[in-house]
C-alpha cells in the first residue's frame, strides 16, 4: 500500500518527500490490512503465479497477433468491392472450465474483430461463435483453441494442454 500511495499522492522527488509519502503510506496500510486479515489464505503458493506468466505473456502476445490480422482481414473485406462474407455460428465447446476462464477465451473472441461469442452453453461448457467468414470453421477455432491452451496453464485448470480438444459443431 505504501508503494502505491506513493504514485497516487506524486510527491516531489526529493528524498524526504518520498520517505514521508512512504511512512503515511505505512501507517494506513497497515491497519487496513490488519482489518482485512481474514481474507488472507494461510499459506500462498506462488509456483501457480511463477509457472502461469510466461504463459500468459505468451497468451498476449498470441492475443495481439491475432488482432492485427484480424483488422487486416475485416479491413479487406470492407474496401474490396465484391469481397466474399460468408457468416457463420459455430459451437465450440472447450476445456477450460473455471468462469474466469470461461470469461477470457470469450472477451477475446469478442475483442478479435470479424467475430463474436454469441453465447455461453453451461450444460456443454461451450460457447456460440458468429464469424463473418465461416467457410472455414476449423481455421476459425484454431486461434481459440492456441488461447484456450494458454488459459489452461494460467487459470490451473483441471485438464492441461495436451488433452484433446473436443469437437466443434457448425450451425
Amino acid at each position: 500500500f505504501a508503494t502505491v500511495w506513493l504514485f497516487v499522492r506524486g510527491p516531489s522527488f526529493t528524498p524526504r518527500a518520498l520517505f514521508t509519502t512512504f511512512l503515511v503510506g505505512l501507517g494506513v496500510g497497515f491497519p487496513i490490512a490488519y482489518v482485512f486479515r481474514r481474507l488472507y489464505a494461510e499459506q500462498i503458493s506462488i509456483t501457480p503465479t511463477l509457472v502461469a506468466v510466461p504463459y500468459t505473456v505468451l497468451y498476449g502476445l498470441d492475443f495481439l497477433t491475432e488482432i492485427l490480422v484480424a483488422n487486416v482481414d475485416v479491413a479487406y473485406r470492407v474496401l474490396v468491392p465484391g469481397a466474399t462474407l460468408e457468416p457463420q455460428v459455430v459451437l465450440v465447446p472447450l476445456r477450460v472450465e473455471t468462469e474466469l476462464g470461461v470469461t477470457t477465451i470469450a472477451n477475446s473472441i469478442t475483442i478479435t474483430p470479424g467475430t463474436v461469442t454469441l453465447d455461453y452453453d453451461p450444460d456443454r461448457n461451450a460457447l456460440y461463435v458468429h464469424a463473418i467468414d465461416g467457410r472455414e470453421p476449423r481455421e476459425l477455432v484454431e486461434p481459440i483453441r492456441q488461447w484456450e491452451d494458454y488459459a489452461l496453464v494460467i487459470f490451473d485448470e483441471r485438464q492441461s494442454p495436451d488433452d484433446p480438444a473436443p469437437e466443434i459443431t457448425v450451425h
